[in-house]
């Protein structure tokens, strides 16, 4: 005589004669643990996208954010730049490029002559201390016609110092300390001893050269350091250049504007 099917067994067949697979508390609760209780969505898609890495459409969504909330901030404080003030730096200008490809360059005095900007072929150069500088993106004041139009073409570190940009326009500085030296006064002079005169006079003369050297230097460094003029070569000369031949004399406004006398020793005015 067969026994009696026990509860179980009744519901596993009635399951199974719809369909439906036997499940047992264990399965269901294995089940239970692999679901969001919330929103149904299985933990290990959670797990999944917690450990995701930060993708780079991301970390560039951020920086361009960051970018634009920098730049907005920027012109809402300067009311006039988006980067805070800065200034392009000259590498990234298309001339410094070009020139950097195109490798240093050397012309002669007589050949600087052509790049005055009469011809507009070709690039605005002018020289400094033996140095040239491509100054076409300032054609406005070294073309013709512009108000620095006698330093175009040629090294003019003379009239850099004395100011005669007429008769100075030439690279030789000889002399040119001459107008920061006081003119001899026999006057003031006589109050001298002849070894105290000459002592002073020398210390004139020394003061008078570092005077003349900061003058030029003042605008060596300005084109050095411009970031709107390009270095793009050397002036090529014959060594020795600079102490053949005659010293030149001292152009009239800069004699004229002279000391008219050394002041006159302690004790003695």
């Amino acid at each position: 005589m067969a026994e009696a099917d026990t509860p179980k067994e009744l519901r596993q067949r009635a399951q199974a004669s719809k369909g439906v697979p036997p499940s047992s508390s264990s399965g269901l609760k294995k089940q239970d643990d692999s679901t969001d209780s919330a929103k149904g969505v299985p933990s290990s898609v959670i797990d999944k996208e917690d450990s995701a890495p930060f993708s780079i459409i991301e970390l560039l969504r951020t920086v361009a954010f960051i970018v634009l909330a920098s730049s907005a901030l920027s012109y809402f404080i300067t009311r006039e730049s988006f980067v805070w003030g800065m200034k392009r730096p000259s590498w990234t200008k298309p001339e410094q490029i070009k020139a950097w490809m195109a490798g240093p360059v050397q012309y002669t005095d007589a050949d600087l002559a052509a790049y005055d900007g009469t011809d507009p072929t070709k690039p605005i150069l002018l020289a400094i201390n033996g140095t040239i500088y491509d100054v076409s993106a300032g054609r406005r004041f070294y073309g013709p016609g512009g108000s620095y139009s006698f330093f175009a073409g040629c090294d003019a570190s003379r009239a850099f110092i004395t100011s005669c940009f007429e008769e100075d326009r030439i690279p030789d500085i000889r002399g040119a300390e001459l107008m920061y030296i006081p003119r001899d006064n026999p006057e003031v002079d006589n109050l001298y001893t002849k070894g105290e005169l000459k002592s002073l006079k020398e210390l004139e003369r020394r003061k008078a050269k570092k005077d003349a050297y900061k003058a030029l230097k003042h605008w060596v460094d300005f084109f050095e350091k411009s970031p709107k003029y390009t270095k793009v070569g050397t002036v090529k000369r014959e060594k020795g250049w600079e102490t053949k031949g005659p010293a030149p004399t001292l152009c009239k406004k800069a004699e004229e504007g002279r000391p008219s006398s050394r002041p006159k020793p302690p004790g003695k005015e």
